[in-house]
Parts: structure tokens; C-alpha cells; sequence
């Protein structure tokens, strides 16, 4: 069911600032993508078969800038990578996980997303993804 670690999504203040601390590690940015639906700007960088996600808040009632005015910058969620959203999540609620989402709903990336809820996973936002790429 789960193939592997599609991303690890960081909350971060300045986008940019974020992104000239992994240019100095020589990673590049592979894309920027504005998700209007979560009020959020991404930057996707790649490593090797994962990538990390910088998220920045475009409005300060995302759930970005609620995150980090809560817990400050840092790790905000684990994406694993499924074949079939829709049954992963059947199968995760038949186990008694809390679903942040029922349905699958569209994320960056072009990918279907849906949330785990942190208090079913040992206090990690884990968010489960269909791959578009």
C-alpha cells in the first residue's frame, strides 16, 4: 500500500530565505506552485526519490501560519505515497485512524491528498498521497 516517502513538507517564514539555505547544501529548486485552496506557496527541491516541500503562508489564516505560530518553523508533515488513495484511507479508518480527510482532495504537485490526524499517529501530520509525476 505505501511505496515510499514522497516528501517531507516544512513550514517556513520566508520561502526565499528558505530556499538559499538548500541552495547552499546544492540543491536546486524544481518548481514554485501557489496552492490557493490550502493559502500556501511551495517550493518542490529533490532528493534523489523524495523531495523536500517548503511551505510558506500566503494569507495568515492558513493552516501554515497557524502551525507556525503555534510551533514555530520546522518538519509540519511526512507524505507516504499510495497507489490507491481512496482504499488507503478505507484501510486506515478500518484500523481506527483518525482521517483528518475522508476523501481524497487535490494538492500541490498535482497530486490527490488526504491527512491522517496527529492523534491516531503518534502526534506526526502524516498526509497520504497519490502521485500525479
Amino acid at each position: 500500500m505505501i511505496k515510499k516517502i514522497s516528501h517531507i513538507g516544512i513550514a517556513v517564514k520566508n520561502l526565499d530565505e528558505a530556499v538559499k539555505f538548500y541552495e547552499k547544501l546544492g540543491l536546486q529548486v524544481e518548481a514554485y506552485e501557489v496552492v490557493p485552496s490550502q493559502k500556501v506557496k511551495v517550493a518542490f527541491i529533490p532528493i534523489g526519490d523524495t523531495r523536500i516541500e517548503l511551505l510558506s503562508a500566503t494569507s495568515e489564516d492558513s493552516p501554515i501560519a497557524k502551525f507556525i505560530e503555534k510551533k514555530g518553523e520546522g518538519i509540519q508533515h511526512i507524505a507516504l505515497a499510495v497507489d490507491d488513495l481512496p482504499k488507503a484511507l478505507s484501510e486506515a479508518e478500518k484500523q481506527e485512524i483518525v482521517l483528518i480527510d475522508k476523501e481524497p482532495r487535490p494538492g500541490a504537485h498535482g497530486a490527490d491528498i488526504a491527512f491522517l490526524h496527529p492523534k491516531s499517529t503518534n502526534g506526526v501530520l502524516l498526509e497520504l498521497c497519490k502521485e500525479k509525476h
